[in-house]
């Protein structure tokens, strides 16, 4: 099939807007910089994810791969069918590769942090908090807050935490993550 001339142009503009709103703003806090290793989560995972990030009246969404075992966190990001990140992580050391059209405010070290504040075992996640940080669950709930003040809430609809959907209120950046599952 012979496309329009535009549509090759079309591809990566689309893809950037897309995921401007993952980003985060100039301005904004310095991220708590979570880098915990992957056999703390304590378990092995492979899923597929479908990701949405609502930011200032905007919806993007992405299709993510998530592999998780002992020894490395792997994550590949798909927007309209092309590879546009990739992450491997192995506790110490983390490799990116990004899509010549991300934005630079989207970066896998904060999609890691969102992963693990999602998904790794609250005592992993409170020992690796520095101080004025605290994280609480409570049911199908988890709150992480910087000295009283609110910074993200999680919710999920299931458990364990990376079966069914949850959704990462981040009120420090302003904005909304929810991350379905997909099921077996």
């Amino acid at each position: 099939m012979q496309r329009p001339s535009w549509y090759k142009c079309a591809a990566p503009l689309a893809l950037a807007i897309l995921l401007a709103a993952c980003g985060t703003a100039p301005q904004a806090p310095t991220r708590l910089g979570l880098r915990l290793a992957p056999a703390a989560l304590g378990e092995t995972i492979s899923v597929q994810q479908q990701l949405t990030v609502e930011r200032a009246g905007t919806k993007n969404d992405l299709v993510a791969a998530l592999e998780v075992d002992p020894q490395r966190v792997s994550l590949v990001g798909l927007a309209m069918g092309m590879r546009v990140l990739s992450l491997d992580f192995d506790g110490r050391e983390m490799k990116e590769w990004r899509h010549a059209m991300l934005p630079a405010q989207v970066r896998a070290a904060d999609v890691l942090e969102d992963l693990q504040l999602t998904l790794w075992p609250l005592a992993e996640i409170a020992r690796a908090l520095p101080p004025g940080w605290t994280i609480v669950d409570t049911g199908l709930r988890r709150t992480l807050s910087r000295q009283g003040a609110v910074v993200a809430t999680v919710t999920y609809s299931t458990m364990p935490r990376w079966q069914g959907t949850a959704v990462l209120d981040n009120a420090r950046y302003g904005y909304r993550l929810t991350v379905v599952s997909a099921t077996e």
